[in-house]
């Protein structure tokens, strides 16, 4: 099943696997996507889909150093080369689009951006910066409902970019501590304002935008990506956690959106998904679910076989290996990737990764 066609909303995959969002911080000046990227991005287009690091659809959620953006003509044309080069090598590409809110540095931000999210609370640890080496992270300041209104607005705005960039959708980014999940997480949002109190207020948020997103380029271009047990940014799981999540997922599927993506990086440390909310959370969604953490060719098999998931995902693997389903295929020895050059400028350790011989 892995290697068979799929249909997912308008696009017709080739195979099965999906190359998961990985942030890798190559971009140039100006958050502006560069060549380099287009190269790396088109020797993975043997990937059924592509999903691009992320993205900030604003200044405000340029959170890292060497980070993308995808809000002036400038970030368009950049991205522009990438979805060229993804399609001409025949594969299908969608830009996740990921605001930082909270787990930013203002030393990574362009001049004037503001650190924004639902609190004031400081997201604990740390973040590189090329400026000062590792620092904390800046101290938000609290979203007024206008901020939010505005953060809507720009993920809309921004979708309508990704189109004119060439993209085939947008996935937005409800996971790993970023703006969305900062929220979602009933152990960051605090607020009582309507945006948090309750599961449905802290819920308002993501709805919010996918609505606006849906509005902007249409349903069947856009997925989103949530980690309802994940640890990052001082997530982690709260009091009725799964009721929230699939009050959700039952919403989205709704709204009859191109799929949904669920984290389970318990491979990486993380606490482990429940696999019965995993199937609770893919049945009240209804359409095109993505399973992904620490699959291989085996295991992703068994996952479809057992109707999981629609698709599986593939992080580090994709990252160290650009022909990865030609080596599942062939039952080929994979790459090591090397986790030296994951965020490091420049080519080694992003586009020379050798693959198989032809």
């Amino acid at each position: 099943m892995l290697f068979e066609s799929f249909s997912l909303g308008g696009l017709q995959l080739k195979n099965r696997t999906v190359m998961a969002p990985m942030t890798r911080c190559r971009n140039s000046e100006g958050n502006v996507p560069n060549a380099l990227m287009a190269d790396y991005y088109k020797q993975r287009a043997g990937a059924g889909l592509i999903i691009t690091e992320g993205a900030s659809p604003s200044p405000n959620g340029i959170g890292y150093a060497r980070m993308p953006g995808l809000y002036n003509a400038a970030q368009v044309k950049g991205w522009r080369l990438v979805t060229d080069a993804v399609h001409k090598a025949g594969g299908k590409i969608v830009v996740q689009l990921m605001h930082t809110g909270r787990t930013s540095s203002i030393k990574n931000m362009p001049a004037g951006a503001r650190v924004v999210a639902p609190t004031v609370d400081v997201c604990p640890g740390q973040m590189w910066t090329d400026s000062a080496e590792m620092q904390d992270h800046t101290k938000p300041e609290a979203m007024t409902t206008a901020d939010i209104a505005d953060a809507v607005e720009e993920f809309a705005q921004s979708a309508k970019r990704a189109i004119d960039a060439g993209f085939d959708g947008a996935e937005l980014h409800g996971a790993n501590g970023y703006l969305i999940e900062q929220f979602l997480n009933g152990n960051i949002n605090r607020r009582t304002d309507g945006y948090g109190g309750n599961a449905a207020a802290r819920n308002r948020f993501a709805i919010e935008v996918v609505d606006a997103v849906m509005a902007a380029i249409g349903a069947a271009r856009v997925g989103i990506r949530l980690s309802p047990y994940g640890s990052a940014g001082g997530t982690g799981a709260f009091d009725g956690v799964e009721e929230q999540y699939l009050a959700l997922a039952e919403k989205l599927g709704s709204m009859k959106l191109m799929y949904l993506h669920l984290v389970d990086h318990s491979s990486m440390g993380a606490p482990p998904v429940p696999a019965a909310f995993k199937l609770a959370m893919r049945k009240k969604f209804g359409g095109a679910f993505i399973v992904s953490g620490g699959f291989n060719g085996d295991s992703a098999e068994q996952a479809l076989t057992e109707k999981r998931g629609d698709l599986v995902a593939f992080g580090r693997p994709f990252l160290a290996n650009p022909d990865l389903v030609a080596r599942m295929k062939a039952g080929a020895v994979t790459n090591p990737p090397d986790m030296a050059t994951f965020y490091s400028p420049g080519a080694k350790g992003y586009t020379d990764y050798p693959a198989l011989p032809a």
